[in-house]
C-alpha cells in the first residue's frame, strides 16, 4: 500500500513514526513530502550565506523519523540531528548508544514525542526558526525585505557570538550541513535524500515539494500590534508562524514553483494522502499553493486522509478546529477528503467539526492520540494505532 503524507517540521515527523508504527502490519510503502519555505535558524543561514537549493531541516527530520531501529542507523540519527554547541560550552551527555541524553527536542532520538501544535513547530525547524529550545545562537538579524531575494521573504540570519567572536557552526545541525553538502555534490536533491536515506536505513522516501526553496508570505489582520485593525503583509515562512493576528490570505514566491517530479509521481500512484498534523500555514497549506501538486493531489485516485492538530498554535490562534478543514477548501476548492482523524479529547464541541468533515465529504473518525501527560502532543504509537483499520479498510 503506497501512501504519501504532506507536512513538515515536527507534524510531518511525528505522522510519518506513527506510519512506521503500522507499516508492518500494513506493508506500507511511505513517502514524505515534505515543504520548502523554512527561512529561520540554521536552514535560514544556508539560504542566505550558501544560497541552499532547498532548506535541510524539515528535510533532515523527516529522514530521522523515517529510520529504521538498527543501532548503527540509529548513531548515525544521533550525529545527524547533534547541534553545534557554542565554542566554549558543554557538549551534551551520551548515552551508552551514544544518542544524547538532553538535546533539545529536534536533537533527540526519532522516538522523541513531538509537539504538532501550541507551538509545535516552534520547537524545530520551522515557526522557531530550527533553533529548539536553548539554541545556541545570539545576536539574530533579520535580512531586510527589499534584498535581492525578496519574494522569499526576509531570511534569518542567525550568527552564534561569544565574547565578541563569531563560531560560524553555532546552532547548525550536522544533518542540514551533510544534506546541503550531498545536494551540492551529486546535483540533484532527490538523489541527496536517498543517499542519505540509505546512511539511515529510512523505512521510505523523502522528497521535497518543490525543486527549489520557496517563501512564505501572509495577510495577516492585526499582524503589526501597533495597528491591531489593519491587513498588513508578512514574508518569511518564521515571521508568519510566529505572528499575531488572523491570516487572512496565505501565498508562496514564486506563485508556481516547479514541482519535485518523483512527489507528482508518487501521488499519482498512492493509496492515500496524508495531511497534517503540523503548523496548518506554514507546513500543511503550502503544498495546495504548489500548482503542479495541487492539480496531482485532486487527479490522484488516492483516499485522501486529514489529521488534525491537538491545539492551535501562534498562527492559527482564533481558528477553531472546524476553521482548519474550511481552510482546505478555501486554498483547494476541488480537494475532496475521505477521512478526517481527531482526538476525542482535544477536538472539543464535535458536531461543527463533523459538520466542516462533511462539507470536504469526509467521516470524522475520533480516538485518542494524545500522548499520555495531557500536553498537547501526538503519541505516534497512539497515532499508527488508529491509523491501521483506517489505512486498511476497503473503500
Amino acid at each position: 500500500m503506497k501512501v504519501v503524507a504532506f507536512g513538515g517540521g515536527h507534524g510531518l515527523a511525528v505522522s510519518l513514526r506513527g506510519l512506521r508504527n503500522c507499516a508492518p502490519e500494513l506493508d506500507l510503502d511511505i513517502t514524505a513530502v515534505v515543504t520548502v519555505g523554512d527561512n529561520g535558524g540554521s536552514s535560514g543561514r544556508l539560504r542566505a550565506e550558501r544560497d541552499a537549493q532547498l532548506p535541510p531541516g524539515d528535510l533532515r527530520m523527516a529522514l530521522a523519523a523515517l529510520a529504521d531501529d538498527n543501532p548503527a542507523h540509529q548513531r548515525t540519527v544521533a550525529l545527524l540531528q547533534h547541534r553545534f554547541a557554542l565554542v566554549g560550552r558543554t557538549a551534551p551527555a551520551l548515552a551508552a548508544d551514544g544518542i544524547p541524553v538532553s538535546a533539545g527536542p529536534d536533537a533527540a532520538g526519532p522516538d522523541a514525542a513531538d509537539s504538532d501544535a501550541a507551538g509545535s513547530d516552534a520547537a524545530g525547524d520551522e515557526a522557531a526558526g530550527d533553533e529548539g529550545p536553548g539554541s545556541a545562537a545570539a545576536g539574530a538579524e533579520e535580512e531586510p525585505a527589499g534584498d535581492a531575494k525578496a519574494g522569499w521573504g526576509g531570511v534569518d540570519r542567525r550568527i552564534a557570538s561569544v565574547g565578541g567572536r563569531h563560531d560560524p557552526l553555532a546552532g547548525h545541525a550536522v544533518g542540514n550541513l551533510l544534506l546541503l553538502g550531498l545536494m551540492e555534490l551529486l546535483g540533484d536533491p532527490v538523489e541527496a535524500l536517498a543517499h542519505a536515506g540509505a546512511m539511515v536505513g529510512a523505512q521510505g522516501r523523502v522528497l521535497p515539494m518543490a525543486c527549489h526553496a520557496v517563501g512564505i508570505e501572509a495577510d495577516v489582520r492585526g499582524g503589526d500590534p501597533e495597528r491591531p485593525d489593519e491587513v498588513v503583509t508578512v514574508r518569511g515562512q518564521h515571521a508568519v508562524a510566529v505572528a499575531s493576528g488572523h491570516v487572512e490570505a496565505l501565498r508562496i514566491v514564486p506563485a508556481a514553483p516547479p514541482a519535485c517530479p518523483p512527489a507528482v509521481a508518487a501521488i499519482a500512484e498512492a493509496d492515500w494522502l496524508i495531511f497534517g498534523p503540523g503548523s496548518w500555514y506554514t507546513s500543511v497549506l503550502p503544498h495546495l499553493l504548489v500548482p503542479e501538486l495541487a492539480a496531482a493531489i485532486v487527479a490522484s485516485p488516492a483516499r485522501r486522509l486529514v489529521t488534525l492538530n491537538l491545539a492551535a498554535e501562534n498562527e492559527t490562534l482564533g481558528l477553531s478546529v472546524a476553521d482548519h478543514l474550511a481552510a482546505l477548501h478555501w486554498y483547494l476548492p476541488q480537494l475532496r477528503v475521505d477521512t478526517v482523524l481527531a482526538d476525542s479529547k482535544w477536538v472539543g464541541e464535535p458536531d461543527p467539526v463533523h459538520r466542516a468533515a462533511e462539507a470536504l465529504g469526509a467521516r470524522l473518525v475520533l480516538a485518542s492520540l494524545a500522548v499520555a501527560d495531557g500536553s498537547p502532543k501526538h503519541d505516534p504509537e497512539s497515532l499508527g494505532t488508529a491509523l491501521v483499520p483506517l489505512l486498511g479498510s476497503d473503500r
